[in-house]
């Protein structure tokens, strides 16, 4: 009997075929687009990270925003750029 050995880069693939098929799932079914500006607190929620990393990533420039009056936007669009920018395991 043949035996199959999975790799990390076997798991990486599966995972990110797995993440891509979840969020056209939820794409489609939802209906809704996703906000085209987002706030602070919405920016963190969606990224899992502090106040003070958020800062960090305005501060060195990895994040755009715009500041109206006391309250900072993010453009939604933007940010799934970067990630996109900066994946590690890119498919080429």
């Amino acid at each position: 009997m043949p035996v199959n050995i999975i790799t990390p880069e076997d798991l990486n693939e599966f995972k990110d075929e797995l993440l891509d098929n979840i969020k056209e799932m939820i794409t489609h079914q939802s209906g809704i687009k996703p906000k085209k500006w987002l706030k602070s607190p919405e920016v963190r929620d969606l990224l899992s990270i502090s106040t003070g990393t958020l800062q960090n990533l305005r501060i060195n420039g990895t994040l755009p925003y715009t500041k109206i009056g006391g309250v900072i936007y993010y453009d939604y669009d933007e940010i799934l750029k970067i990630l996109e920018e900066n994946s590690v395991n890119k498919k080429f």
